[in-house]
This record gives structure tokens, C-alpha cells and sequence, in this order.
């Protein structure tokens, strides 16, 4: 059985620069998580860290991904094809390429597990819709990444406002570290803003004296 409360006690309060300790990175986080893990929830955290790997991604990931039966992972994948969605639009209205040249639509007829309608999954339309349009809109490419990964941020929170010591918040916490981990790469400093940020936030919500891995 999984121990959530020493995975949530044991996350990371980082050094006061916010660099990994020598040798280690996200990896090495993650796995010390996996540790206290379950089989079951580390086969999901695991389906967690495939959809941050964009050659994982497509077709199959999604129609696994929607059907899941943890409730984070359906909704934080949802969310995240409706964003990618809208990026390839973006990108195709740009390029003058069909609109909806090489969007994921979930439909495929002759898929073994495809409904009576011909889908593997359904894309809903997301209530951010009108914000990512105006942040795709955004002419500077790192102000409009920071808004994205801003709004991916936001969605985690609503989507674990009442989870505590369970599954669910340790998947959030890991889609955060790695929202911050990809910025320490583009812009060092708000990758550490970003690593203070979700230290603050693990402290406040689960009312920490300290929080330490070891």
C-alpha cells in the first residue's frame, strides 16, 4: 500500500539558490517518490511521466490517458489535449495549413475499443479557451510559454483543491516540479520563483513545520 503522508511529508524544500544537490535532478525526486509507491499507483505515475515525453505522445497515450481510472490523470490529460489542440491551430492558421491538420480528434472506427460512434475519446472544449487563444496570440515567445505553463499550473490546483495526502496530490505535485524543472533550462530564475512557489504551496496546504527529503 502506498504511503501518501511520508511521500507529502519527504517532498523537496530546495537550497536557498534552488539548484538540484550535486548529481541529482527531476529523476532522482521522482524516484525516491516511486519508493513509496505501490505497484498500481507507480504504474500511474508513470503514465504521468510518459505524457511529459512528446515522442509517448499520440493516438493510443490519449485513448489510455481519458479512460484512466484515477480522476487526475483523465482530467489533467484532457486538459493537456485541448491545449495541444489548440497550439497545432495556432500553428496551422500560421502557416496556412488546414485547421485541422494534425489535430486529435479521438476519431478512429476501426479501432478495436472506438464507441458506436466511431470514437476512442472524446475532446471537450475547454473553458480556458478564450485564454489560451490570447496567449497564443502573444508575440514573445517566452512571456507566452510563462503563461501557458501559468494556466497548466492553475488547472493542477483546481483540479486537487481538496486532495491531501493521496495519489492525487503527489501527481500534482510532480506536474508542478516538472512545469519548474523545465524552467530552471529556459529562464533560471523563474524556474527557481517557480520552485519556491510549489514549496510554499506544499508547506501551506498540508500545514508543515518543515519538509525535507532526505
Amino acid at each position: 500500500m502506498s504511503n501518501f503522508e511520508y511521500i507529502i511529508a519527504s517532498l523537496p524544500v530546495l537550497l536557498p539558490d534552488y539548484k538540484y544537490a550535486e548529481g541529482k535532478g527531476f529523476g532522482d525526486l521522482i524516484e525516491e517518490i516511486r519508493e513509496n509507491l505501490d505497484e498500481a499507483d507507480s504504474a500511474t505515475l508513470d503514465l504521468l511521466l510518459d505524457g511529459f515525453d512528446e515522442s509517448k505522445l499520440g493516438e493510443d497515450f490519449f485513448a489510455t490517458a481519458l479512460k484512466h481510472r484515477n480522476r487526475f490523470i483523465r482530467s489533467y490529460f484532457r486538459f493537456d489535449l485541448g491545449l495541444r489542440n489548440a497550439k497545432v491551430r495556432y500553428l496551422n492558421a500560421r502557416l496556412g495549413r488546414p485547421a485541422e491538420q494534425d489535430v486529435l480528434t479521438g476519431e478512429n472506427p476501426d479501432a478495436d475499443d472506438a464507441d458506436i460512434e466511431g470514437f476512442r475519446f472524446r475532446v471537450e472544449e475547454l473553458d480556458e479557451a478564450g485564454a489560451i487563444s490570447d496567449i497564443l496570440a502573444e508575440e514573445n515567445l517566452l512571456s507566452r510559454e510563462k503563461a501557458l505553463d501559468d494556466l497548466v499550473w492553475k488547472k493542477v490546483e483546481e483540479l486537487t483543491v481538496f486532495d491531501y495526502f493521496d495519489l492525487e496530490a503527489v501527481l500534482a505535485f510532480v506536474a508542478k516540479l516538472r512545469i519548474a524543472d523545465r524552467w530552471l533550462v529556459l529562464d533560471p530564475e523563474e524556474g527557481r520563483e517557480r520552485f519556491r512557489r510549489l514549496v510554499k504551496e506544499v508547506k501551506g496546504t498540508f500545514n508543515l513545520e518543515s519538509i525535507r527529503i532526505s
